[in-house]
């Protein structure tokens, strides 16, 4: 018998932070000139439950998809963002821009990550979704930005 997952990974790595991959098939991205360059971008969907995060241009794969008809729906070869394990990105430190890890520490009433420099990590704008009011269904629907 399968055991289900219960609660959330531990993690301080948010939506819209900057990080850069120190683990997998991203981390082995090679330059022109024959350096390791680890891939470096934003996370754009975090998995709590299954510690998954997406980052924005990483860990591309190809999906099959078959066309739908009823919903409009393309079919072909489609590029999107593959799920990482959160073991395997690192936030950017704001002073350094070095992979760096965080503790969450209270600064003027606050409660705010900061880094191993001793710099706060600020919280970028796309943390929480905008919701927006659509008056003729009166229901809320995600605005993706």
């Amino acid at each position: 018998m399968k055991t289900v997952k219960t609660g959330t990974a531990k993690s301080r790595i948010r939506r819209g932070d900057q990080v850069v991959f120190i683990a997998g098939k991203e981390y082995n991205r090679y330059d022109s000139a024959g350096l390791r360059q680890p891939f470096r971008g934003r996370v754009i969907a975090v998995d709590a439950k299954n510690a998954k995060v997406k980052v924005e241009g990483g860990m591309i794969v190809k999906r099959h998809r078959k066309p739908m008809p009823q919903m409009n729906r393309e079919g072909g070869i489609i590029e999107q963002e593959a799920w990482v394990s959160v073991s395997n990105v690192a936030l950017i430190d704001p002073e350094s821009g070095k992979p760096t890890r965080a503790k969450y520490d209270t600064r003027d009433g606050k409660k705010v990550r900061v880094a191993k420099s001793g710099k706060v990590i600020e919280q970028s704008e796309s943390y929480k979704r905008e919701k927006v009011l659509v008056e003729d269904e009166e229901t809320i629907v995600d605005e993706k930005k």
